[in-house]
């Protein structure tokens, strides 16, 4: 068996089984994801190929070489492996960056609510707060009410104060002349 990662392979050949899948959906999607994959990854149907032959378990008993230079041919399916080392690390490390943003998605995420729960809480405050300086409280109107009294109280003794003196001096100066 070849050096491969085994979440990979078994990835690669479900997507397979689903473009010989007799529903048309399912084997259309497979085929795209895999078109895309290899358009992203700069693959032909040539690669692809010598890619396959590269991961058999023994590729040299399925089909025996008639060429002369082993060393060449066994540098290619080297080249492929490498190649796809490469993609299985590249796939790995796409897999941690998008799993590291949706978690920092979610954290995100919970800061606005916990951000929108402290405004509703401050909204209702501040809203309590207007309720309260619209609408005084009862020991409130009482001492406005008690304050008016004596106020009202105090300002009719003061004019008739002013009006006893002033009455006091005008019937003094009357009784002058």
């Amino acid at each position: 068996m070849s050096d491969f990662d085994p979440k990979e392979l078994k990835i690669l050949s479900d997507i397979l089984a689903l473009v010989l899948e007799d529903q048309p959906g399912q084997s259309a999607t497979a085929l795209e994801t895999i078109k895309n994959r290899a358009r992203k990854n700069n693959i032909t149907g040539g690669a692809l190929k010598n890619l396959f032959q590269a991961i058999a378990p023994d590729p040299s008993q399925a089909r025996p070489k008639r060429s002369t230079s082993r060393t060449k041919a066994a540098g290619i399916p080297d080249d492929y492996r490498t190649q796809l080392r490469q993609m299985a690390d590249s796939i790995t490390r796409l897999d941690t960056d998008l799993r590291a943003a949706r978690t920092q998605n979610d954290h995100l995420r919970l800061q606005l609510q916990q951000a929108q729960q402290d405004q509703n809480t401050t909204q209702s405050l501040l809203a309590d707060q207007m309720t309260r300086i619209r609408y005084p409280s009862l020991p409130m109107i009482m001492v406005v009410l008690a304050a008016g009294i004596l106020s009202g109280i105090a300002g009719t003794e003061v004019f008739h104060l002013i009006q006893h003196l002033t009455m006091t001096a005008t019937d003094n100066a009357r009784s002058l002349y």
